[in-house]
Order: C-alpha cells, then sequence, then structure tokens
C-alpha cells in the first residue's frame, strides 16, 4: 500500500467524505444518522478547524472531524470525534494516522478534552479510541431507537497531557 497523506478537508472534498460517511452509516453501527447532510448543514455543526481527509495516491480513504459540545465558554476545549474510513481501507492504519493528527491539531487548537460516542457493537472503533489513549467512562443505555430497536452508547474521553493542564 503506497503512502497515507493526511490534508485539511475543504468543501471540494465533501463527495468522497459524504461517500464515506454513508458507507459508514450503512454499517448501523457508525452513528445513529441515516443519511449524510449536505456540506452546508455538515460545515455549520463542525469546528472549522481540525478537518482532515487522509488520502492513498490522491484518493481520499477516510476523514476525521471536530464538534463543539457546548457554545458556554467553559466547554471551549471539549469537542467531539467523528472518524470514519472507507469500507475498502478498513485495517489498514489509516483511522490510526487520521486520530494521531486529529490529536496534534485538536491540542495545537486549544482542546483538552476529546469525546467519541460509540455504539458497543463497533468494536473496531472502540479498540482504535483506546489506542490513542481514549477511556471509557460509561454506557449511556437506551440513548436512541435505530430501526426501532433501542440503542446503547459508550461514551469515552481523551484528556490532553499538554493541554488545560494549569
Amino acid at each position: 500500500m503506497n503512502e497515507i497523506k493526511i490534508e485539511t478537508m475543504t468543501e471540494k472534498s465533501w463527495t468522497d467524505v459524504a461517500r464515506i460517511y454513508e458507507s459508514g452509516i450503512a454499517t448501523k453501527n457508525a452513528t445513529f444518522q441515516t443519511e449524510a447532510p449536505d456540506w452546508d448543514s455538515w460545515d455549520k455543526a463542525h469546528r472549522q478547524d481540525c478537518r482532515l481527509v487522509a488520502t492513498i495516491d490522491g484518493k481520499i480513504v477516510g476523514w476525521t472531524a471536530l464538534s463543539n459540545v457546548s457554545s458556554r465558554c467553559v466547554y471551549a476545549g471539549v469537542a467531539e470525534v467523528s472518524v470514519y474510513v472507507d469500507s475498502a481501507f478498513r485495517g489498514k492504519g489509516i483511522g490510526n494516522k487520521l486520530m494521531e493528527v486529529l490529536i496534534q491539531e485538536s491540542e495545537a487548537n486549544g482542546i483538552w478534552t476529546l469525546q467519541a460516542g460509540i455504539f458497543p457493537e463497533n468494536t473496531s472503533s472502540l479498540k482504535l479510541h483506546h489506542n490513542h489513549g481514549f477511556r471509557t467512562i460509561g454506557i449511556k443505555e437506551r440513548l436512541g431507537k435505530m430501526d426501532n430497536k433501542w440503542r446503547d452508547v459508550a461514551q469515552l474521553e481523551r484528556r490532553s497531557k499538554i493541554v488545560g493542564i494549569d
């Protein structure tokens, strides 16, 4: 496999990002979302910084971005992680590379806590997050319904060792 490059996500990336997001949605283990939004809706819901795509030979094969968890100033350094890898490229280290760079970028932008909500059945995502310093802080039971069935969500967090430690 050729080198994985991490680049800034732009509006031009959206077609591929949405395609990868849709493939995650199709697994029924990545999100409660049922379809990818349009660019404008997605853009408004995510931070302007820390938007990354992974490419191999110029093809977008994964992406990651952050959403603020609150508009309150006391939570300015807390963000929720989204990370998705093209189904044809899973298990090739793309998620690891995205997470590594995302953590660096988040800390450079003053983020002291990263959060993630993951379906317990999504063991590969749980493993990815745990491998990058996230810890499971609990399970929100019956948080939402999907296909008329209640789903639990594991709550994970990662505290920076360099931002927000004073």
